[in-house]
């Protein structure tokens, strides 16, 4: 029998307005998210992923410590990173940080691996942004092999050789549940498949069924490497609301805000209504009535048969309170609803 899908939420810490419309502190933005979290819990929820960036319009960048925190106020929720930019982290400190929360949360903690698609972190931490590749080739190389928690021996590139060494913490079950987030890189799932590792797509815009053949290879290559079959997962963008009119018209002044701000940098115009709409009706946009979002999750998780749906649900200043309202009905509404649907 083939288990339930698993149904998230996933933050970046996104800075959001207060009710002067001006941004908050983000201490006052970090304490939410463990707020909106403990909610999620409350309500059945199964996933909590929080974002790393190191950039003014996002306040979180040690998401174990938000996540930390969200453990100790929760009981049932899995706790995970969305996504940790692995290539300019420290692979033994990754899994340092997350054994120690998978020990807090009695063994709910989960890494979602990346190579990032903002690089502020690369210059911060010292990195070359010429080495892109490389650093996440060979970090996720030992990562891979700090997951066996025997001792590793290990040489690279890109940090000092390991020889025969012991990491510590260890987990109390022997495994941590380990990811590789893809953002649309055919290269990416081969890596992933060859680790053994579950895959998660990051798909943000667009049809969802554009990423099939991308399912389709990861499927290939588990089965050319005699690997067994191992969950898929999707995290897209997504807001609830009661009704589809008033989903859309809370939703649409501030996810301009933050798409045309990150559009900006990366050469992209400015973000039409006419785009918005486009995106909720046909693209990766779950957006609407409890009704309509559990409709397009189910239909998007049947067709690239998934193990886990994570909705990102934080958009750019979209005040707190809205989010609360919309973790409320995604929790209390659309879940059941995905349910039914899938069952």
């Amino acid at each position: 029998m083939t288990p339930p899908i698993e149904l998230g939420l996933d933050t970046f810490g996104d800075v959001t307005a207060g009710a002067d419309g001006r941004p908050l502190p983000q201490a006052q933005v970090i304490r939410h998210v463990v707020e909106e979290a403990t909610l999620a819990d409350q309500l059945g929820v199964d996933f909590i992923g929080v974002g790393e960036h190191h950039r003014d319009d996002f306040a979180v960048s040690s998401p174990e410590m938000v996540l930390a925190a969200i453990a100790g106020r929760t009981k049932r929720i899995r706790l995970g990173s969305a996504v940790t930019v692995l290539s300019s982290d420290e692979p033994v400190r990754v899994f340092q940080r997350f054994a120690t929360l998978d020990a807090l949360s009695n063994g709910r903690a989960e890494v979602i691996l990346g190579r990032g698609s903002f690089t502020e972190s690369f210059p911060l931490f010292g990195y070359d942004l010429n080495q892109y590749e490389e650093l996440f080739e060979e970090k996720l190389d030992l990562f891979a092999a700090l997951l066996k928690q025997e001792p590793v021996t290990w040489h690279g590139n890109t940090r000092a050789a390991l020889k025969n060494q012991r990491v510590f913490p260890l987990t109390e079950s022997g495994s941590l549940k380990t990811w590789v987030g893809v953002g649309g890189s055919p290269q990416s799932v081969v890596r992933a498949a060859r680790y053994g590792l579950p895959l998660m797509l990051a798909i943000i815009g667009g049809e969802p069924l554009r990423f099939m053949p991308y399912v389709n290879l990861y499927h290939r290559s588990l089965g050319q490497l005699g690997k067994p079959v191992l969950p898929i997962g999707v995290h897209s963008p997504g807001y609830v609301a009661d009704t589809d009119a008033r989903a859309r018209d809370e939703l649409w002044p501030d996810y301009k805000r933050m798409r045309d701000r990150i559009g900006g940098e990366r050469g992209w115009g400015p973000m039409s209504r006419a785009e918005f709409d486009h995106e909720a009706d046909r693209g990766s946009l779950y957006i609407g009535s409890p009704e309509t979002v559990a409709a397009k999750i189910s239909a998007t998780a049947k067709s690239l048969g998934l193990s886990r749906f994570d909705m990102k649900y934080s958009a750019g200043p979209l005040a707190h309170e809205k989010l609360m309202r919309c973790i409320e009905l995604y929790g209390g509404k659309v879940i059941p609803l995905v349910r039914d649907m899938l069952a």
